[in-house]
């Protein structure tokens, strides 16, 4: 049994073979053929011993040669930088990693530890790369891969909806907002361009979603958020006195009956009803004060208007002539009155 070098080659000589040939005289030669073998001579293989003596005589024998491969393969590898898929996969075949490996007699296989990444080998990852020889010898080299995710999320964004508090105030989450937005691997974070809002933000507000993944990359949308305020003013009234004027007339308005209403965005403004009022109202009469806000809500409260007459009536007379009919004589009020009146009625 010989074993190849590293050259891949391995000689044999006669008395390798030799076995104790002999002669009834003396062996004088010795020869074997064939005496060179190579890779392609790997296993057992034919030769033939010829011995011979003083006198010419020869004689042969044969013997099996087995030639071994005992030089390991040298694995030679290098490092490789792959990118995922939109399915958040990549693969890599030996030949990727392999830079050069050979054999003396040749390699039969190449083969990886791991030849599949995702999502969570992002970054770098040792692997091994085995070399077999045609003769089953075996060595192996180590490598790094590379894993990089070169697609950005995909932000998908939905208008939101949201109602003021009883402060004016109110938050969004970027939850609210997103509409499913994904990544190849995973969406690591989402932010909003505003969160809060107050009594300004009324109505329509464009608002913009930022989507990140674990590699860094972003992706933006934009979405409408419609800020409600639909709370309802408080309305607070108070009792009021109003003085008929000359005319009989009295009128009444609402910053006399309000009592600090207000609302957690504003008070717009303020109605009461009736606010006029004649002689007839004279007394108590139930009035509403109306307060509407500067969203268009409203609320109401009821107070009573006391309507009072303060005005003395005006007294006119004339004077008059009468005569006496049995020494007396008798007149009334109406004779005297020269027009008097008065802003409301005289009542005597």
């Amino acid at each position: 049994t010989i074993p190849l070098s590293s050259g891949g080659t391995a000689s044999i000589t006669a008395a390798q073979v030799n076995n104790s040939s002999t002669d009834n005289c003396a062996v004088t030669s010795l020869s074997v053929s064939p005496t060179n073998f190579t890779c392609s001579n790997v296993g057992g293989n034919t030769v033939t011993l010829t011995v011979g003596d003083a006198a010419g005589n020869t004689a042969t024998c044969n013997a099996t040669v087995t030639v071994q491969d005992v030089t390991l393969p040298n694995p030679i590898c290098q490092g490789v930088t792959i990118q995922l898929n939109a399915g958040g996969t990549a693969s890599i075949t030996p030949a990727q990693i392999n830079n050069g490996s050979n054999d003396v007699c040749g390699i039969a296989t190449t083969t990886l530890n791991n030849s599949n990444f995702t999502c969570a080998n992002l970054g770098n990852n040792p692997v091994i790369l085995t070399v077999t020889d045609v003769n089953g010898n075996i060595a192996a080299c180590s490598a790094t891969v590379t894993v990089q995710d070169p697609i950005a999320p995909v932000a998908v964004c939905q208008p939101a909806t949201i109602s003021l508090s009883s402060l004016g105030q109110a938050s969004l989450t970027a939850a609210a907002v997103n509409n499913g937005s994904s990544d190849n691997c995973a969406v690591t974070g989402m932010t909003l361009s505003q969160t809060q809002f107050n009594c300004s933000h009324t109505g329509s507000n464009t608002v913009m979603l930022t989507v990140n993944d674990a590699s860094g990359h972003t992706s933006t949308c934009n979405a409408v958020v419609t800020v409600l305020e639909t709370i309802a003013p408080t309305a607070i009234c108070k009792n009021v006195t109003v003085q008929l004027d000359a005319a009989g007339t009295a009128s009444l308005t609402a910053s006399q009956v309000n009592n600090s209403s207000a609302d957690n965005c504003g008070v717009a403004s303020l109605s009461v009803s009736p606010n006029t009022f004649g002689c007839a109202n004279l007394g108590t009469n139930s009035v509403v004060l109306t307060v509407t806000d500067n969203n268009g809500n409203t609320s109401s409260c009821s107070a009573v208007a006391t309507v009072q007459d303060n005005i003395n009536p005006t007294a006119v007379c004339q004077n008059i002539s009468v005569t006496l009919v049995g020494g007396t004589v008798s007149i009334n009020a109406a004779q005297i009155d020269n027009g008097s009146s008065d802003n409301c009625a005289i009542s005597g």
